[in-house]
């Protein structure tokens, strides 16, 4: 999900990548700001979204033709070939004609005087084994554009950056607390980034710092931040909210063949765990309740990382520090004993939705019920501070 300044780039830039959203953007921001330096009105848009290798020619045709036209009233001139759909995998960019004719305007590029011509080129998947790819590498710039997946443990991280990046090309800027909450309500979806964040510009206006009050009033929460619904529900200890966050994930469970009744478990398994990390790194003195995000995330810093887990699956470090900023007031709600004892009901739990045939719903609720229906006295849910930092181990009962 690379980014850059237009201003830093050569004459022949390759944008592309899975992320249509983000290709399309970075292209368009791009030749903006070239047709912007070169002035004039020589400048070429070249769509290449073809269908069969005759139009993929043409199309090829074309772009030579533009190349080899001067520019007759600015400085330079700015080439966009955009949409180019024959450079990946496809059957097109399988024909040999096609795959001929790239190589000779490969050959092309490598002699091509770059004197008063920019040529920028957007694509979606590109094979990076074609001489074409390796030729724009060479001599000019690629950016790869992969966009954010849930599956990558670091994605709350990209995204703060790229959204930290929009924010400064629309003259704001987040708090630390602010971009943590977008990024959380709308997940690793980088469309739907921009579009939240364009609503709180305009309603942050004429303010330059967009405060997490604003993120509140404003942002709609997509379904990545509905998941996390079912484990603050179960760490505030609010059984109403949670039967309802349970009845909405089992809901999903209906309408997407990839979710299922183990994976929920899964997610609240894992909300127990940082819940017990969180509890015993309170008790060691290493952290402690705060109401400003940024001096909760320099606690993390200090941290001792010896004493967590090493596999980043377990360690509470490795997560989005907004996550534990809002789950450590939820640790008042629970002795470590009931925690310890969640995880084992959720063992029960995970064996029962496997080798029984119960009703997996009653399943669940029975288990999360079992877990927060029983509040412990008061004067059991404050942790105590131990006066010596001790290593924090893994939760023996856990389930992977």
């Amino acid at each position: 999900m690379p980014s850059g300044d237009p201003k830093s780039v050569g004459p022949l830039v390759l944008v592309c990548g899975e992320d249509e959203f983000t290709v399309k953007q970075r292209a368009r921001r791009l030749y903006q700001q070239w047709c912007q330096e070169a002035g004039g009105m020589d400048h070429e848009v070249l769509d290449a979204s073809v269908t069969n290798s005759g139009e993929a020619l043409r199309a090829l045709a074309r772009l030579r033709e533009a190349l080899q036209t001067l520019p007759f009233f600015g400085r330079a001139k700015v080439v966009w070939l955009q949409n180019v759909n024959f450079l990946g995998d496809e059957r097109t960019a399988e024909s040999q004609a096609v795959t001929a004719n790239l190589a000779e305007l490969a050959d092309e590029l490598k002699a091509f005087r770059w004197d008063n011509v920019r040529l920028l080129v957007s694509a979606g998947k590109v094979d990076k084994r074609k001489l074409l790819y390796k030729t724009i590498e060479k001599i000019g710039r690629v950016e790869i554009h992969v966009g954010l997946s849930a599956e990558d443990r670091d994605w709350p991280a990209q995204a703060e950056r790229w959204v930290r990046d929009e924010a400064k090309v629309a003259g704001k800027r987040l708090t630390d607390e602010a971009l943590a909450a977008l990024v959380e309500a709308v997940g690793p979806n980088l469309r739907s980034l921009s579009s939240e964040l364009e609503k709180v510009v305009l309603f942050a206006h004429p303010r330059d710092v967009i405060e997490a009050g604003d993120i509140e009033a404003v942002v709609t929460h997509r379904k990545q931040a509905r998941a996390f619904a079912l484990g603050d529900a179960l760490g505030d200890r609010q059984v109403p909210r949670l039967l309802r966050a349970l009845e909405d994930e089992l809901w999903e469970i209906k309408l997407d063949n990839r979710k299922s009744a183990i994976g929920v478990l899964y997610g609240v398994i894992a909300k127990v765990r940082v819940l017990i990390f969180l509890k015993e790194m309170s008790r060691s003195g290493w952290l402690k309740p705060e109401s400003d995000f940024s001096r909760f995330k320099a606690q993390l810093t200090r941290v001792p990382g010896e004493a967590l887990p090493a596999d980043k699956r377990l360690n509470p470090l490795a997560m989005n520090p907004y996550v534990l900023f809002k789950a450590l007031p939820q640790t008042r709600n629970y002795t470590l004993e009931e925690l310890i004892q969640a995880m084992e009901r959720l063992l029960d739990c995970n064996q029962r939705l496997i080798y029984s045939s119960l009703d997996e719903a009653l399943v669940l609720q029975q288990t999360l019920l079992s877990i927060a229906g029983r509040r412990a006295p008061a004067a059991a849910e404050s942790p105590a501070v131990a006066p010596r930092p001790r290593p924090v181990p893994a939760p023996s009962h856990a389930v992977p």
